[in-house]
């Protein structure tokens, strides 16, 4: 079963690890924020040795994207983001897990603070 999880976040100034510039998780302790830090390099080494990681990419400042909409039977083109909203997609993994159950342990894992994590299941054609 494959999975995208997705990584929004609203890092000042844009920038990654997304923790070490969201205020909510550099507010949290020192102690706090290793823990988390090091269950996450956990979790990826697990997840290269098992072989369900796939891949996954951190993403640019999302002021730097453009978009493309179809208008009046041509192409608009526009400065980014892509809509005004307090977090942007800052990154994505994929993984192929062999349960919905391991899905979501993966992407609780993914979870800190000041970040959202969607886990949505890649449609296979």
């Amino acid at each position: 079963m494959k999975y995208v999880v997705l990584i929004h976040s609203n890092p000042q100034p844009w920038g990654h690890p997304t923790g070490d510039t969201v205020a909510e998780h550099q507010a949290l302790p020192k102690a706090e924020r290793d823990r988390l830090n090091s269950d996450f390099e956990k979790l990826l080494g697990e997840l290269q040795a098992s072989g369900e990681l796939l891949g996954g990419e951190a993403l640019g400042d999302p002021a730097k994207s453009r978009l493309y909409r179809y208008s009046r039977s041509r192409p608009v083109i526009t400065d980014g983001p892509y809509s005004e909203a307090k977090e942007h997609l800052a990154g994505f993994f994929l993984i192929d897990v062999a349960t919905p159950e391991r899905a979501d342990t993966v992407a609780q894992t993914f979870a800190g603070p000041g970040e959202t994590i969607e886990l949505r299941p890649i449609h296979v054609f």
